[in-house]
C-alpha cells in the first residue's frame, strides 16, 4: 500500500504566494530607480557616508564605508563595494560622480581593468552631495526603520536638481527593466527652469541630446530623440571619436560609446582581420594609460582612414545603439515616462520637500517664539521671578509656581527655570526678547511660502540656477546631425578589385580576379564547352545577363563567388533559377547605366536601347521583355559611343553604317529601325565591328543613309580568302 507524500496545489495560488512577492521585492526594493535618481543600494550607501561625516571630513578607507553600510544594506561586502565603485570619480561611469575617490576603481570603458580591494582605496562624498542631502535633517523626506529596526534611513534623498536625468541608471527586474541615459546637468537645469515657466515647452528645442561620461559622438536623428523625449522609449546611435596620425600611419581611438568597452572593440576588430573582412589594419593595440583611453590601429599608408572607420562603425561596437526605457518608481509603482512626465513628477516631489522643510522651520521658530514670549513676561518683574523661586521649598514646585505667578505654560516655565543665575539680568532678557519681532516676521514669511506654490517654484528655480552655475560643465558627447553622416550600406563593406568575367556556351560563368588570372591563365572547361564572351570589370559593378528567352537578369558582381581559371565556375541555371532550355547569351557590366545596347535581328532591323531602361529603383533581379521577340536575334552589343558596324546578309550583301543614324529608344522591347533591307527574302546573318573585318575598299560597302540593301561581297574580302596563308617556296 502506497501513501501520498505530496500536497496538491493550484499553480496560480503557488505563484501568488511564492513568486509574486519576490518579483515585487526586486522591482520596488532593488532594480528600478526612484524619482530622486537612486536605487535603494545607492541611497543606503550615500546616506551611510553622510552620517559618517564624509561630506566635509577627510577620506576614509572604502572598507570602513562598506562595513558601516551593512547596517542598512543586508548584502555582502563585495556587492556593496561594487555599488560604491560605480559612484566614484575614479570609475568614470557618471557625469557627476557622488564619491570623491583615491586609488584604483577600474574604468567604465574597460571590461578587464579590475578595481582594487576596498582596503586599498579611500573615499569621501563629493561636493555635489551637498545638493543631494540639502535640508535632509529638516524632515524633507520620510525615514523608515532599517532591516533590523535599530536605525532609521531615508526613503528618498531630497536632491535639489533632477538627478534622475543627470546620471545614467540601468536595472533589470522581474518582468521589466529600466535604462535611463544621462543628460548634461547645465542643460537639464535650464530645461527644468523653462518647463516651470511653460508646461507646454518643446524639449527638443532646449534639451539638446543625451550626454555621456565616456564622450563620443551622438548621431542626432530628430525623430528618434523626439520619441525618447515624448515616450521614454526609443533608441539613438553613439559612435567613437578618433584622430589620424599621418606621420606614424595609425588611427587613435580616444572615446568610445558608453555601452561598450575597449576590450570588446579590440576583440571585434581582431576577428574581422582574422576573417579577412578588413585588410587595411596591420596591428591593434590598447594604449590606455593614466591620461585616458587610447586604442591604436596601425594601418597601411595607402588606406583612407575615414573609409576604414566607416567600415568599423558598421561592423564593430565603435558605433552602438543606446536603448532607452525611462521606467521609474513613482510612489512604489513603476511607470515609463517621457522627459516631461519625469520632470513633472520630480517637481511634485521637490515642491513637497520644500513644503516639509518650511513646516519644519515654522515649527522650530514657533517653539522658540513661544519660549521668548514667556521670557518677555518675566521682564515685567524679574524680582518677582526670583522671589517665586527663592520662596519655593520643593524643587518640583518651581515650575508650577512660575506658571501660576506669570500665567505661562509648562514649556515656558521650564525654559525660564533653566536660565542661569548670571543671565537673570535686564540686558540679557531684553536682548533675547528683541528677537521676538524678527521671529514673528520670519514665521509669517514662511507661512506665505508654504501657501504659495509660486514662491516655492521660485526657490526651486534659484536652487537649479545655483546648481548649474556651481557644478555645470561642458558637454562631453558631441552632437553630429544624421545628414552629415555617410550612410554605411552593405556595399560599402565589399572589397572592390579588378576582375574578368568569362561566359561559356554551356551556361557557366567564371569570376576571376586579375591577380589570380596572371598566375594561372589556363582555363578548365567541360568537354565541347567554349568561352563565348570575356568581360573586364570590377567587383562592385552591376551585371546584366541577357538570356535567349527575352529576359535580363540583374546581379551585383560581388554576389558571384570568385574562382580560379582551373575551376568550372558558377552554373548560371542554378545561380539565376533559369528554365531548362534557357541560356545566357550576353553580359554587360555597368556602374551608372550610361550608354546604349544594340539588338540586331534577322529581319534587318536594329534596336538601340538606352541602358538606363534597365535601371530599376527596386532591387528587382529579373526583367521580362528585355528585347523584341518579333524576329530572331543575331547580335547583342554594348555601345559606350557611336561607331561604324558591318552588317552581312544571307545573300552575301554587306553594308557598313554608323550607329549615330539610329535613334535610341527607351522601350526595352522596341523593334528598332530598318538598317539592312531584305532582297529576294534575304535575312541579316552577322553584325561585326569595323576593326573585325579586313576589307580593302571600305567605301564600296559604306552608306550614309539607312535603310540600304548593301553591296555584294567582293571575292577578295571573303573571310576564307583573307585567312589563307601564302605557300612557302
Amino acid at each position: 500500500m502506497t501513501t501520498k507524500n505530496y500536497i496538491e496545489q493550484k499553480i496560480i495560488d503557488t505563484l501568488e504566494r511564492n513568486y509574486m512577492p519576490y518579483a515585487m521585492s526586486v522591482i520596488v526594493s532593488r532594480a528600478i530607480p526612484e524619482i530622486d535618481g537612486f536605487k535603494p543600494s545607492h541611497r543606503k550607501l550615500l546616506f551611510t557616508m553622510y552620517k559618517m561625516g564624509l561630506l566635509t571630513g577627510n577620506k576614509t578607507k572604502s572598507a570602513n564605508v562598506v562595513g558601516q553600510t551593512m547596517k542598512l544594506n543586508p548584502h555582502g561586502d563585495m556587492a556593496i563595494y561594487e555599488t560604491l565603485v560605480r559612484l566614484t570619480r575614479g570609475n568614470s561611469a557618471l557625469l557627476h560622480p557622488f564619491i570623491d575617490s583615491k586609488g584604483n576603481f577600474g574604468k567604465q570603458y574597460s571590461r578587464d581593468m579590475r578595481y582594487a580591494a576596498p582596503r586599498y582605496t579611500e573615499v569621501k562624498l563629493d561636493k555635489i552631495c551637498e545638493e543631494v542631502f540639502r535640508d535632509i535633517d529638516k524632515n524633507t523626506v520620510n525615514f523608515i526603520d532599517n532591516y533590523d529596526g535599530t536605525l532609521k534611513e531615508p526613503t528618498l534623498l531630497p536632491t535639489t536638481f533632477p538627478n534622475i536625468l543627470v546620471n545614467p541608471n540601468q536595472g533589470i527586474a522581474v518582468g521589466m527593466a529600466s535604462n535611463l541615459c544621462s543628460f548634461n546637468l547645465q542643460e537639464i537645469c535650464d530645461a527644468t527652469v523653462q518647463y516651470i515657466h511653460d508646461e507646454n515647452l518643446d524639449f527638443t528645442k532646449v534639451l539638446r541630446a543625451p550626454d555621456f561620461s565616456t564622450g563620443g559622438q551622438l548621431i542626432y536623428n530628430e525623430k528618434e530623440i523626439t520619441e525618447v523625449y515624448n515616450t521614454g522609449r526609443g533608441s539613438f546611435k553613439v559612435r567613437a571619436k578618433y584622430k589620424h596620425d599621418k606621420q606614424n600611419s595609425c588611427i587613435e581611438i580616444y572615446e568610445i560609446p558608453y555601452t561598450t568597452t575597449s576590450e570588446a572593440v579590440i576583440d571585434s576588430i581582431i576577428n574581422l582581420i582574422k576573417d579577412g573582412k578588413i585588410k587595411d589594419i596591420t596591428d591593434v593595440r590598447d594604449e590606455t594609460d593614466l591620461s585616458g583611453l587610447k586604442i591604436t590601429l596601425d594601418i597601411r599608408r595607402s588606406t583612407e582612414p575615414d573609409t576604414l572607420m566607416n567600415k568599423l562603425f558598421k561592423l564593430t561596437p565603435l558605433q552602438d545603439t543606446f536603448s532607452c526605457n525611462f521606467n521609474i518608481l513613482i510612489n512604489g509603482k513603476p511607470r515609463v515616462m517621457g522627459v516631461r512626465e519625469v520632470l513633472k513628477e520630480w517637481l511634485l516631489f521637490r515642491v513637497n520637500c520644500i513644503k516639509r522643510q518650511v513646516l519644519f522651520d515654522i515649527d522650530r521658530k514657533s517653539e522658540k517664539l513661544h519660549l521668548l514670549l514667556g521670557l518677555r513676561k518675566i521682564l515685567l518683574d524679574i524680582d518677582k521671578a526670583i522671589q517665586i523661586i527663592r520662596n519655593t521649598e520643593q524643587e518640583e514646585k518651581v515650575v508650577p509656581n512660575l506658571m501660576a505667578g506669570f500665567g505661562i505654560d509648562q514649556v515656558q516655565a521650564e525654559f525660564i527655570a533653566e536660565i542661569k543665575l548670571r543671565n537673570l539680568n535686564k540686558e540679557y532678557i531684553l536682548n533675547r526678547v528683541s528677537e521676538v519681532e524678527n521671529l514673528q516676521k520670519e514665521i509669517e514669511d514662511l507661512k506665505g511660502i508654504y501657501e504659495s506654490d509660486q514662491r516655492i517654484k521660485k526657490i526651486i528655480i534659484k536652487q537649479l540656477n545655483d546648481v548649474a552655475k556651481k557644478f555645470g560643465q561642458p558637454r562631453r558627447t558631441e552632437i553630429i546631425h544624421e545628414e552629415h553622416i555617410e550612410e554605411i550600406t552593405h556595399e560599402h563593406l565589399i572589397e572592390d578589385y579588378n576582375l574578368k568575367l568569362f561566359l561559356t556556351d554551356h551556361n557557366y560563368i567564371k569570376k576571376i580576379p586579375l591577380t589570380s588570372l596572371r598566375s594561372g591563365p589556363e582555363h578548365k572547361l567541360k568537354d565541347d564547352d567554349f568561352i563565348t564572351q570575356e568581360l573586364e570589370t570590377h567587383n562592385k559593378a552591376d551585371l546584366l545577363l541577357f538570356s535567349n528567352k527575352f529576359t535580363v537578369y540583374k546581379l551585383k558582381i560581388y554576389e558571384i563567388n570568385d574562382c580560379k581559371a582551373s575551376s568550372l565556375g558558377e552554373y548560371l541555371t542554378n545561380l539565376l533559377g533559369l528554365e531548362e532550355d534557357e541560356r545566357i547569351i550576353y553580359l554587360i557590366a555597368t556602374d551608372d547605366y550610361k550608354g546604349n545596347i544594340l539588338f540586331a535581328f534577322e529581319n534587318g532591323k536594329i534596336a538601340k536601347i538606352d541602358l538606363m531602361s534597365y535601371a530599376t529603383k527596386t532591387n528587382r533581379k529579373k526583367l521580362a521583355n528585355a528585347y523584341s521577340d518579333l524576329s530572331p536575334l543575331v547580335k547583342i552589343m554594348a555601345l559606350t559611343e557611336d561607331l561604324e558596324l558591318v552588317a552581312f546578309s544571307s545573300i552575301d550583301k554587306v553594308l557598313i553604317f554608323n550607329t549615330a543614324n539610329i535613334n535610341p529608344k527607351s522601350t526595352r522591347d522596341s523593334q528598332g529601325v530598318q538598317v539592312l533591307n531584305s532582297k529576294k527574302g534575304s535575312t541579316m546573318t552577322k553584325l561585326k565591328r569595323l576593326e573585325e573585318v579586313g576589307f580593302k575598299d571600305l567605301d564600296y560597302y559604306r552608306t550614309k543613309n539607312i535603310p540600304a540593301t548593301g553591296c555584294y561581297l567582293k571575292e577578295e574580302d571573303r573571310e576564307e580568302k583573307q585567312m589563307m596563308l601564302p605557300l612557302e617556296d
